[in-house]
């Protein structure tokens, strides 16, 4: 099915917001904000992220809930700089299972080279939103690119679900989803020597989802993850689960990202999906992830 865009999708409308984020358009003291669109994306300077003031890390805490992905150029941080960057945000979440840096288990190795059978994130999806509670975000530190391609994308899942028709918003209130990591996970680092485990996370979540911090709905399913709407005859599930993945991956919707060594990208997977593109063979992309504990959607 095609989707028609609604003119309040691609203007990002601001929801309702709770008290202690400044209104939007308030100017920003401490940090620089540029927009990479009017709905997501900004890059961020001004900033040592192994040292920032308690007043820039409260700009960034709100340039993340107003830009849902934010950016960061020329950072040089050592491994507990990037954890503990991580740790501002709350407790840090352990991938079910990807390989991590010796030693801290926190810390996630996203690696592909020549030999590598596939790369990290090529389809999009939320970071394992298979999770009883879903991480709350994700923060890539990438210290080597290749010389072209290897960019990220990322979608707004605020867009998506305000370019919804009322008719659909209503039909989907409501009703839930599974999303599972049995499909996904089984034999898939097994190239890197990580052995399978005997199960793999599986969750039930609403397909729209309420923001904890911003009071927006946001569309919560993705096509890596979710198989199955709860309640409805399968054929159905399948038909709105492809229309509703495709809507999600509308290029209105997006933004993306170009890798430059020692750069980070901090992505709020409540509202958001990505897609890492694979397109630089047989050069490296490495780095690693710090991902943080959400909760259960609502």
């Amino acid at each position: 099915m095609s989707a028609t865009i609604s003119a309040s999708a691609m203007r990002g409308n601001a929801g309702p917001r709770y008290k202690h984020l400044a209104p939007e358009g308030t100017p920003y003291e401490t940090i620089t904000v540029e927009k990479l669109t009017p709905i997501i994306g900004a890059e961020i300077g001004g900033v040592d992220l192994g040292n920032p003031s308690n007043r820039q890390m409260d700009e960034i805490h709100r340039a993340l809930a107003e830009n849902l992905v934010i950016f960061f150029r020329d950072q040089h941080l050592t491994p507990e700089q990037h954890l503990a960057f991580g740790r501002q945000f709350g407790e840090l979440h352990i991938h079910p299972a990807a390989p991590h840096e010796p030693g801290h288990p926190e810390l996630m190795i996203i690696r592909t080279e020549k030999n590598s059978s596939r790369a990290n994130g090529e389809g999009w999806h939320s970071d394992v939103s298979c999770d009883p509670e879903p991480p709350m975000g994700s923060i890539l530190y990438l210290k080597e690119v290749p010389p072209v391609g290897g960019d990220t994308l990322f979608a707004s899942m605020y867009a998506a679900y305000e370019a919804l028709s009322d008719r659909m918003k209503a039909y989907l209130e409501g009703l839930t989803a599974i999303h599972d990591g049995e499909h996904v996970y089984r034999g898939l680092y097994a190239d890197l020597g990580v052995a399978d485990k005997p199960s793999y996370p599986r969750a039930e979540h609403p397909v729209i989802r309420t923001h904890p911090v911003t009071g927006k709905k946001a569309l919560f399913v993705n096509r890596g993850f979710t198989v199955r709407i709860n309640g409805i005859p399968r054929d159905e599930s399948d038909g709105i689960l492809r229309y509703l993945f495709d809507l999600a991956e509308h290029p209105l919707f997006q933004c993306r990202f170009r890798w430059r060594a020692n750069s980070i990208a901090f992505w709020d997977n409540r509202c958001v999906q990505h897609r890492a593109m694979w397109d630089y063979w047989p050069h490296t992309r490495y780095g690693n992830r710090v991902t943080i504990k959400g909760e259960r959607p609502v």
